[in-house]
Order: C-alpha cells, then sequence, then structure tokens
C-alpha cells in the first residue's frame, strides 16, 4: 500500500519537488559540487566519438525532433490522451516555459560556457513527455503497462545522460531536470484522473 501511494502521481509529486527544492538548495549555497564534477568527469572520461555519436540520437528524445512526433503519437495510441488533448499539449509547453522561467532565476552557468543551465531543458522536456506516457499507458494489460513504463524511464535516463556526454550539463541539472519534468507530469496526470487516491494498478501513474 505504500509503495502504491508513493507512486501515485500525488507521492511523485511531492518526492520530485522536493527533489528539485533540495537540489535548486544545493547549487545555490555551493554551485558545482565535488559529485557532480566527479560524474561529469567520468562520463567524459569514457565517452568516445562512437559513444558521442550514438548519444546525439537520443539527445532528439528531449527536443522538438522528437517530442513533435512523440506528443502526435501518444493521440493515436491512447484513447485517454485524446479525451483530454488540451491537457497534455499544455504539458509539453509548460515544460520549456518553466525551465527557461528557472533558467533566469538560478543563472548557474553550464559547464563550458555562460548560458544557464539549471535545470536541463531537455532532461525536463523528456521527463515530462515520458511520464505522460507512464500515466497514459496505465490503461494497458499490465505486462505491456510494465514494459512501458521501464522503457520510458529508461529513454528519461538516456536523454539526462547525453546532456552531460555531450557538454551542455551539471548532472545536478540533469536531475533537476528529471524532477521539475516528472513533477510537471504528475500534476498533468492528476488533472487528468480528477483523483488523488486511486491506486497505480487503476489509473496509472508517472512512475
Amino acid at each position: 500500500m505504500k509503495r502504491a501511494r508513493l507512486l501515485h502521481p500525488r507521492g511523485v509529486l511531492i518526492v520530485t519537488s522536493a527533489c528539485f527544492v533540495a537540489l535548486a538548495t544545493a547549487v545555490v549555497l555551493w554551485g558545482a559540487s565535488p559529485i557532480d564534477t566527479f560524474i561529469r568527469e567520468s562520463l567524459l572520461n569514457i565517452a568516445g566519438p562512437t559513444v558521442v555519436s550514438v548519444f546525439r540520437v537520443f539527445n532528439m528524445g528531449g527536443d522538438w525532433r522528437g517530442l513533435v512526433p512523440g506528443t502526435l503519437l501518444l493521440f493515436v495510441v491512447f484513447p485517454r490522451a485524446r479525451e483530454r488533448w488540451w491537457l497534455w499539449v499544455a504539458l509539453m509547453l509548460t515544460a520549456p516555459l518553466m525551465e527557461w522561467s528557472l533558467k533566469q532565476v538560478f543563472m548557474r552557468p553550464r559547464p563550458e560556457n555562460l548560458s544557464f543551465s539549471f535545470p536541463s531543458g531537455h532532461s525536463t522536456a523528456a521527463a515530462a513527455f515520458f511520464g505522460a506516457v507512464m500515466y497514459l499507458c496505465g490503461s494497458l494489460p499490465p505486462r505491456w503497462r510494465d514494459t512501458v513504463r521501464v522503457l520510458a524511464g529508461v529513454m528519461i535516463v538516456l536523454v539526462g545522460l547525453a546532456r552531460i556526454i555531450l557538454r551542455a550539463h551539471w548532472p545536478s541539472d540533469v536531475v533537476a531536470g528529471f524532477a521539475l519534468g516528472l513533477a510537471l507530469a504528475s500534476i498533468a496526470s492528476l488533472l487528468a484522473a480528477r483523483v488523488t487516491d486511486a491506486p497505480l494498478t487503476e489509473r496509472g501513474s508517472p512512475t
């Protein structure tokens, strides 16, 4: 029961919001932490030309080249997405607006240039989109539902790794983007379901 409540959109919203606040506080107080630097340098050390080329493809999962056709596909595959199409379109428009606004607030420079980086826009958009997928696939049979959720989670992580390997972000930027995107997807899921206490198996969830 506790696990179901944690994975319910309301539980996800609470956890991801707390995660974002904690990361934002750390960034304001300390900037790039030793953990940030260690993870970034470790990934860059193994990122040869082939790895970089592969992750350039995954990177598209967090920008318009992947998200525009992906959002249209949601409406084809999931009847629940078509029923409240405006809500999912609003989610995908809100995600970039939120991350851009927060960048202006925190004004954290990227690792290798002075443009703002916190939170990662690609990571935010990917987490919002694939978080929506995790919720909408709740209508699928359990076997397919679990598979889709795992694949959606993997895609979120791959987009985040791409942002680090392509030298665009600190790891904490990426994790903050995950938290922000999943929080927004959770809000959209709660609005779509109009419930707060339904079990995960009945209503679906962003994780």
